[in-house]
């Protein structure tokens, strides 16, 4: 089956005036238009393409890879707005569709905005939405505390950062448990750390607990190492001192000198710390 919005890896047919017909092994084929035809093959030969509607409403193949595929989120630029929607870029040659009805709130042209790619049944075209909640589903989460995620930022609110987890779930991130710059469209690693009984997720991103210990360990030594052997930060720096220079939280640094200095690595003293 040749599925829209997705890479496909189908087998070469045939070559025409206009481009490689390229097929599955259920019998449908799709056009590889001659500018995205490999400069040597052989009838026979798999090639890997992105299929989608050209122009005319045509499945069509490439051999570019787009910046979103089907059921994914992503941070896209608005390049055209008219009577129809809004256009993204999404490194194709035909734009990405978002219809009035899916923005959340009227796009601009040149603006960015994190959407969601989906195939809409009623017309088989895909097609974007900027009123992203409604395919996050929190209902059922089979995550665990201390577990890796990856995450998507989306927008800012009162509390903090929302953020997509592994591109099916909603989280938060606390504005006070963000120790480095972050912005919309920004994807990052993280970890669970709280499951609300209603599933709602808190985020953190950082290792918690005793994983924290070795990396802040390991980032404040090279952050000394690169400064020649002295930091001067101690025990009783100012929070946002330390912040702004190690992008952590002075509990954290704490721990992570406490283990230089258990290892035998670091001198603490009153102006700072010191390499052995």
């Amino acid at each position: 089956m040749i599925e829209l919005g997705k890479l496909n890896t189908l087998k070469i047919l045939r070559d025409t005036s206009v481009g490689l017909f390229l097929g599955d092994e259920e019998g449908n084929d799709v056009l590889l238009p001659i500018k995205y035809m490999p400069e040597s093959y052989e009838i026979g030969d798999e090639l890997t393409v992105f299929c989608y509607l050209d122009y005319e409403e045509r499945p069509i193949a490439t051999n570019l890879e787009p910046f979103i595929m089907v059921n994914e989120f992503r941070l896209l630029q608005v390049v055209e707005v008219n009577e129809i929607g809004a256009f993204l870029d999404w490194g194709l040659e035909k734009h990405l569709l978002v219809p009035f009805r899916e923005q959340r709130n009227k796009m601009k042209e040149g603006q960015w905005y994190v959407v969601y790619c989906y195939l809409d049944e009623r017309t088989n075209r895909l097609v974007a939405s900027n009123k992203i909640d409604k395919f996050l589903n929190n209902d059922s989460v089979n995550l665990k505390i201390w577990e890796e995620v990856d995450l998507l930022v989306t927008r800012q609110t009162d509390l903090g950062w929302e953020v997509v987890v592994n591109n099916k779930h909603k989280g938060l991130v606390y504005f006070n448990e963000v120790f480095k710059r972050i912005n919309i469209g920004d994807s990052l690693p993280g970890c669970i750390k709280h499951i609300r009984p209603d599933n709602k997720l808190d985020i953190s991103l950082q290792p918690l607990g005793t994983r924290v210990l070795e990396p802040a360990a390991n980032k404040i030594y090279d952050v000394l190492v690169a400064n020649g052997g002295y930091l001067g930060l101690h025990d009783k720096s100012d929070p946002e001192d330390i912040r702004e220079e190690l992008q952590m939280s002075k509990k954290t640094f704490k721990k992570g000198i406490g283990t230089l200095y258990k290892a035998r690595k670091i001198e603490i003293k009153e102006d700072g710390i010191h390499a052995i």
